[in-house]
């Protein structure tokens, strides 16, 4: 989330940061404080930014670099008619109030003139203490530490206030709020793009991209579920009522405005003119486990799309492969994004058999980011995004056939079975070491 929101706002990790999945403190190069600012209006994944004075090893590393630091640059935030105030942050470890005062105590060489303030301070500096993630063993003295002047928090309120618990339309699958958040940034949503989603379902992925201003449209091959009929997914409740819809759940949220509409249709036969019009396609396809995963026709295909049930307005259905469903996908984004558009969608797995060469490509769609989320000890889902690197061509159309490596994407169409099966990680590791 935070190399995408860097890459839309200018800036970059530092040269001298080594991207440490285990570290809970990063350094960046941002151009300005006011991107700082538009970043932290964005991310729900970090928690505060700060201008960083100084930092070290050790605590005389920490003083070394912050009187090197370039007086000029305190002075600002050092006056006498100020007002300032120095919180302590230890990661995986506790500090004494004693501990604590000593600490901002030893920084008294800092040419601070103003009046300290315990309410309302006009400036707040921090000092960050990494004592690493063991919390079974934890150091005397944290790794690193960095000192630093506040300029913004992230946005983790947006958690709780777009949860999926008080939301007024919810199904099965309903996307928690943090991760259809980190995935709205994963697809660097800007105000006025065009954001679909092909498997809308109940529009919680098109609420995170309306809330930062994209016009947002979805499809579903669910009728009762984009009309907002049937059975209701919440407890003690039977069936949905009568105002249950997609435009219900944005209006709740006062983001109606961005709602273009959803439709009813299959997503495996694409309803759109010819040409690039998204700038970002983000979803989440079914996995067959709490939803299926179907599309029009019958199974000999010999059903026409046409032909529908009048009573429950439901196409007559055949079971989509999944492979088949991430191809399908795939081949939409590169015809239909513009150029740098981004595809962000979730991918399952079973663990035992997963290596970097399952994940679906496609010529037109450059790989991004890889992330995982465990579902189980034995499955796991990623977050896969994707940028449109080049112009979709007719031969582009079935490329992913036109080389060996489509055979072991068909290990997707199995999930449903290993998900609920009692096979072991270990019968799983034996099976793929004999086909070695």
């Amino acid at each position: 989330e935070i190399t995408s929101l860097l890459s839309l706002y200018d800036g970059q990790f530092s040269g001298e940061q080594e991207i440490r999945v285990n570290s809970p403190f990063w350094i960046l190069n941002i151009p300005s404080e006011e991107m700082a600012r538009g970043l932290m209006k964005r991310t729900v994944c970090a928690k505060s930014i700060f201008e960083l004075w100084g930092h070290g090893r050790s605590a005389g590393e920490l003083y070394a670099s912050l009187k090197s630091y370039p007086t000029d640059k305190m002075l600002p935030y050092l006056q006498s008619d100020s007002t300032y105030k120095v919180h302590i942050h230890t990661f995986n470890k506790t500090l004494t109030q004693a501990q604590k005062i000593k600490k901002i105590d030893a920084l008294e060489f800092l040419p601070f003139k103003g009046k300290v303030s315990l309410k309302n301070p006009e400036h707040i500096f921090w000092i960050l203490e990494d004592y690493g993630m063991d919390p079974n063993n934890v150091p005397e003295e944290p790794f690193h530490l960095y000192f630093g002047r506040w300029i913004a928090d992230g946005q983790r309120e947006l958690i709780e206030s777009y949860s999926v618990k008080k939301r007024h339309f919810i199904g099965n699958t309903s996307m928690d709020a943090c991760l259809s958040f980190i995935m709205a940034n994963h697809g660097r949503v800007k105000p006025n793009d065009v954001v679909y989603d092909p498997f809308v379902g109940t529009g919680g992925l098109l609420i995170s991209s309306a809330h930062f201003g994209a016009y947002v449209c979805g499809t579903d091959i669910d009728y009762n579920t984009i009309h907002g009929l049937g059975k209701a997914s919440r407890k003690n409740q039977k069936w949905r009522g009568p105002d249950e819809n997609i435009r219900a759940n944005l209006r709740q949220y006062g983001l109606e405005k961005y709602y273009l509409d959803a439709l009813v249709s299959d997503s495996s036969r694409p309803i759109w003119r010819k040409g690039m019009l998204f700038d970002a396609i983000i979803t989440d396809p079914p996995y067959g486990i709490r939803e299926a995963t179907r599309r029009t026709g019958s199974q000999k295909e010999t059903v026409k799309s046409a032909e529908r049930s009048t009573e429950n307005h439901i196409f007559v259905s055949s079971s989509y492969h999944l492979s088949d469903i991430f191809f399908d996908l795939l081949k939409f984004a590169a015809e239909y994004l513009v150029m740098g558009g981004r595809l962000v969608y979730w991918l399952p797995i079973y663990r035992p058999e997963y290596t970097e060469e399952i994940i679906p490509r496609h010529p037109c769609l450059k790989l991004i980011s890889n992330c995982e989320q465990m579902l189980s000890s034995h499955t796991s889902r990623r977050l896969i995004t994707m940028e449109k690197v080049k112009e979709f061509k007719d031969q582009d159309q079935n490329s992913y056939l036109l080389d060996g490596q489509y055979m072991p994407y068909r290990g997707h169409n199995s999930f449903r079975e290993k998900y609920f099966s009692g096979v072991t990680k270990r019968i799983a590791k034996e099976e793929k070491d004999n086909q070695k």
